[in-house]
Formats: structure tokens, C-alpha cells, sequence
């Protein structure tokens, strides 16, 4: 296929890249997902409500506890201290039975709202054309699927109905507090603002880093996958320093980051926790004095204490709901800038049916461009239903792009590219592509069995059927030799297989899709002998009765072919058989003469 210069990717945000925006209303978006799941969230924030709502009443008991033992010394009346310790076992029962339903209930909920994202973010992904996977690293990608959705998962599920319960509590506290001591509270409730601002200003600075540190991790994450997709070329050129080093770089960059989140954090829970404890202390120190005065019993001052603390408590949670919901913003930010784009390949309104293709294929002076880049100008051919065109020509000639515009993986920048005679564009990409059957030079297994990947492209075929596909692709024997036979797992990329093993297994994956138009991009040309002359014959079988256009390295291969286009410099410079084309000579005769003289002299060098 057609791809761009791999780029490096900086395990850093890129100072010109375009800034993602952090706009709140992201978290709408992101509880929009929750939706499905109203009624379980329902119930766990009325879970959350009525839990928060009992503890308000622990330290009113706690209080007529303490006066209840210190201001009855000597009496032995027990029955107010045995009523208040009741009432007491009581709120904690029920307070942790709630508790418990809301933690379940919401976590339920999160794990529902993670793995839709996680499902939605990867279908969106399969809908976006080639050149968005050529501009973008699978390890960035899949770090937006993984730890990007995992950090949105405490917003969409706890950390909002904990601000729902919070919420309570500050309110219903602070009115406590009142109700208490009028004075005391106008001293405590001095703190708060103190402690918001505090957390507000420091939060801000906690959501830029936030964003650095998962840009880092998802650099790294790209520098790994690379490294390990590409493990034989690193081990063969003994580059596995190179490539420690590159990930090491990336892993370093997120430390760095994520020690500058910590210090923030720390700076934060610090001077929260001083500010609390701080103001702790001096209210201990003016309520004593009102308790030596008589302006407050010793149980109202306790109940005080326990009201203020949790006050104090609860600002600091809502600090901290608002530093997950700032973490969040920078996820959701990297989430919906991947939900948000959209294919450079627009899907027609109403789009032409296309049940089963004759398989006439048409270009019209196409030109295509990869940025600045023409890479095609100007090509005109038309090719009947069931006719075998080969491509020949140097290197970078375009004969892989050529192909590729076909399956529309790539539009044209110009002229039209028709398949029976309609252009491509008005067909859905789906139906088009269900035409078309590519067996490329490195074949793409995926890591199931074997019977999986046959019958990757008709997951309804039958057991039969795939084992007469598998048949006719010359793959049957080997397969059948294996002692799980078609249940055989290949390996991640089909590892497991040799190199003639994975070909004809993808043969007969594309013999079951049963295509009109076959696509072959030197599928022999890695194979050795032996193996090529397996693979050829199945290939002989597949493209009986279909359009066809080989791509091949050997021209030996493509002699028999219906018809030969010769390419050079992105145009068709000559058209015809191989007798024809060797007759007039030319680019075509050049190519030939020389792969001829090299396979005489290999074969002088093996004699």
C-alpha cells in the first residue's frame, strides 16, 4: 500500500501541533455514554444520598453520647447512654449497607460507560481511511483506547454522584455547624473559601501536566509497539541499544511529567491539610474556652468538632473530584479528537447498489497526489470484466498506489475511477470492497486459528466450505498435517506458518470472500522455489473467471497475462502481451533482459 515516510513521534507533546481543546462541555460528551445505564446510576446516587445523608446524624448521636456519660456522673440511669449506643450501631448499619450498594452500583456503571467508549472509539477508528493510520502510531492509538478511557471511568461513574453526595454533606454539615454554635461556625466556615481557592488554582496547573503525562505515556506506548512489531529487524541489526534507548527517552518524559503532577499534588494535599488541621487546632482552642465558660456543653463541642472535620473533609474530597474531573477534561480532550475526525473518503448519501460486480475496472485520466507529491498523472486504461493485467515497471513507478485507489483505500486528486462503469465515489465503501480481494506480498494473519482466518472475509461459510477453499489454495495437506488441524492457533501476524503457509492460507481466505476483482501485489516474491510453485498454482485457480491485476517482481510470472502495463514515473508508458511488448521494445524489454541475466547468473553460481 501506499504510505508516508514514517515520522518520528515525540514522546512530548509537538509545541506545533494544534492544542486540543479543553472545553467542560467534553464531560457532557463523556456522560452522555452513561445514558444506557440512567437507572443503575439512579439508584446509586440515591445509594450515595441517603449514606452521606446518616452520617450527618453520627455526630449529633455522638455528641448525646459524650453528655450523656460525662454530665450523668454518678447516676445509674443507663438508659439514655444504652438508647443513644442503639441508635448509633443502627445509622453505622445502614450507612454501610448504602455504601455498599453505591459502590457497586457505580461501579457497574463505569465499567459499562469504559467499555462503550473503548467499543465506539475502536469502530470509529475502522471507518477512517489509510492516510489517517499513515499520519498516526498504532502505540498512540491504542493508549487512547486504554489509558485515556480507563482515566475518564472515575467521571463517568463515582466522582459524579460523589459530588452529588458531597454536596449534601457540605450543605447539611455547614447548616449543622449553625444550628451548633452560630460563632464557632463563623470561624470555621472562614477556611473554606481559602481552601477552594487553593485548590482551584493548583487544580488548573494539575490538568496541563495531566495532559503532558499521557501524551509521554502514549509516545512511549508508540516507541514500544514499533520495536516490538519489528523485533527481527531490530534483533538483525542489533539494535536493540537504539531501541532501548528511544523507549527509554519516552519513559523518561512521562516520569518527568508525571513527578511534576506528583509535586502538584503534593503542593495541593499540603496546604489543603495544613489549612484543615491548622483551623482544627484553633477551633479546639477557642471552643475549650466557651466549654470553661459554659457557653458549650463538652458533647456539643465533640459534635462540633465532628461536623467541622467533616466539612473540612468534604471540601477536600470535592478538591479532589475536581482534580479527576481536570484529569478527565485532558483524556477526554485526546478521546474525542480521535471520535471527532472523519474520513477523507466521504460516504455518498445515497450511495449506488452494487449487489455483485461484473468487475470492468476504468481509469480515466486519474492523477493522484500524497500531499505535494504526485505519485500517479494522467492514467488511462480500461480493463473488461474477467481480464488478467499485469503491472510491471522500476521501483516507485506506482503500481501499488495504482492498485490501491481501486478498493478506494485512497481517492483520486483527479479524473474518475470507474468499476462498471459507475465511479467509485458512489458506491458505499463497504459493497465496493466486498468486490475486491487483496493477497499482498506480506500476508496479514490474524492471531486465531486457521479456520478463523479463512474465514475472515465470510464468517457464515461453513466447515466444508472452508475446507474447499483451503483445498484449492494447496493449503489443505499442510494444515490437515498439524495435530489440531484447522483449529490450529498461527500466532500473532501468523508467526507460527511459514512464509509459502501464511500465502496460501491467505488464498484461501480470499478463494471463501469469493471477490470479482482480485488484487495480487507480488505475492510470490518472497517465497522460495518450492513454495512459489504452490502459491502459483492456487493463484492460477483464483483467478479463473475474475479481473485480476498481479503486481509482480518476477516477470517470468506474468508472461501469460491477458495484458501487461508497463509504469514508469506514475504514468502507463506501454501497453500489450509480453510478445508484443519484447517485439517493440523499450522500457518493458530493458526490464526483462536484465531479471533474465540475473537469473542465468544465479543459476551459473548454483551449477
Amino acid at each position: 500500500m501506499l504510505s508516508r515516510p514514517s515520522r518520528s513521534v515525540p514522546v512530548a507533546r509537538d509545541p506545533d501541533a494544534p492544542r486540543v481543546r479543553r472545553d467542560p462541555r467534553q464531560l457532557a460528551r463523556l456522560l452522555a455514554f452513561a445514558r444506557p445505564y440512567r437507572g443503575i446510576f439512579a439508584v446509586g446516587v440515591i445509594a450515595t444520598l441517603v449514606s452521606s445523608g446518616l452520617n450527618l446524624v453520627f455526630p449529633l448521636l455522638f455528641g448525646r453520647l459524650i453528655d450523656a456519660s460525662f454530665l450523668r456522673v454518678g447516676s445509674t440511669d443507663t438508659g439514655p447512654l444504652d438508647r443513644t449506643v442503639l441508635a448509633l450501631i443502627g445509622i453505622f448499619a445502614l450507612s454501610s449497607l448504602f455504601a455498599a450498594a453505591q459502590s457497586y452500583l457505580l461501579a457497574r456503571v463505569g465499567a459499562g460507560v469504559v467499555a462503550d467508549l473503548r467499543r465506539a472509539l475502536f469502530s470509529h477508528l475502522l471507518t477512517l481511511s489509510p492516510r489517517f493510520f499513515a499520519d498516526h502510531k498504532t502505540g498512540d492509538l491504542t493508549s487512547r483506547l486504554t489509558a485515556d478511557v480507563g482515566t475518564v471511568q472515575t467521571v463517568t461513574s463515582t466522582a459524579l454522584a460523589q459530588l452529588a453526595a458531597q454536596t449534601v454533606s457540605l450543605v447539611g454539615a455547614v447548616v449543622l455547624l449553625i444550628t451548633t454554635s452560630p460563632r464557632l461556625s463563623l470561624f470555621t466556615l472562614a477556611v473554606i473559601p481559602l481552601v477552594i481557592g487553593t485548590a482551584v488554582l493548583i487544580g488548573r496547573r494539575i490538568r496541563r501536566v495531566s495532559r503532558e503525562v499521557q501524551d509521554a505515556v502514549a509516545g512511549a506506548n508508540a516507541s514500544a509497539e514499533e520495536a516490538i512489531s519489528g523485533v527481527r529487524v531490530v534483533q538483525s541489526f542489533t539494535a536493540e541499544g537504539i531501541e532501548r534507548e528511544r523507549y527509554g527517552r519516552g519513559v523518561l518524559a512521562s516520569f518527568r511529567a508525571a513527578l511534576k503532577r506528583a509535586r502538584l499534588q503534593a503542593l495541593m494535599g499540603g496546604t489543603l491539610s495544613f489549612l484543615t488541621f491548622g483551623s482544627l487546632a484553633a477551633l479546639l482552642w477557642y471552643g475549650g474556652r466557651q466549654v470553661m465558660t459554659g457557653g458549650l456543653t463538652p458533647g456539643n463541642l465533640v459534635t462540633f468538632l465532628i461536623y467541622a472535620l467533616q466539612v473540612g473533609g468534604t471540601v477536600a474530597s470535592l478538591t479532589g473530584i475536581f482534580n479527576q474531573f481536570q484529569e478527565a477534561l485532558g483524556a477526554s480532550g485526546r478521546i474525542f479528537e480521535l471520535l471527532d475526525e472523519r474520513s477523507d473518503l466521504p460516504v455518498p448519501a445515497s450511495p449506488a447498489p452494487l449487489p455483485r460486480a461484473q468487475g470492468r475496472v476504468t481509469f480515466d485520466r486519474v492523477s493522484f497526489r500524497y500531499g505535494d507529491a504526485p505519485v500517479l498523472q494522467d492514467v488511462r486504461f480500461d480493463v473488461p470484466a474477467g481480464q488478467v493485467v499485469a503491472l510491471v515497471g522500476p521501483s516507485g513507478a506506482g503500481k501499488t498506489t495504482l492498485v490501491s485507489l481501486i478498493p478506494r483505500f485512497w481517492d483520486v486528486t483527479a479524473g474518475e475511477l470507474r468499476v462498471d462503469g459507475r465511479d467509485v465515489r458512489e458506491y458505499a465503501p463497504e459493497e465496493l470492497r466486498a468486490q475486491v480481494g487483496l493477497v499482498p506480498q506480506e500476508t496479514l494473519l490474524f492471531s486465531g486459528s486457521v479456520e478463523e482466518n479463512i474465514r475472515y472475509g465470510r464468517p457464515d461459510a461453513t466447515a466444508q466450505e472452508v475446507e474447499a477453499a483451503a483445498r484449492a489454495a494447496n493449503a489443505h495437506d499442510f494444515i490437515a498435517a498439524f495435530p489440531a488441524g484447522y483449529a490450529t492457533v498461527v500466532g500473532e501476524r501468523g508467526v507460527k506458518l511459514s512464509g509459502g503457509q501464511r500465502q496460501r492460507v491467505a488464498i484461501a481466505r480470499a478463494l471463501l470472500k469469493d471477490p470479482r476483482i482480485l488484487i495480487l501485489d507480488e505475492a510470490t516474491s518472497a517465497l522460495d522455489n518450492e513454495s512459489e510453485a504452490l502459491v502459483q498454482s492456487a493463484l492460477e485457480r483464483l483467478m479463473r473467471g475474475r479481473t485480476t491485476f498481479v503486481i509482480a517482481h518476477r516477470l517470468s510470472t506474468i508472461r501469460n497475462a491477458d495484458r501487461i502495463l508497463v509504469m514508469d514515473g506514475g504514468q502507463v508508458v506501454a501497453d500489450g502481451t509480453h510478445a508484443e511488448l519484447m517485439a517493440a521494445g523499450g522500457l518493458y524489454r530493458d526490464l526483462y533482459d536484465l531479471q533474465f541475466r540475473r537469473e542465468q547468473e544465479a543459476r551459473a553460481e548454483l551449477a
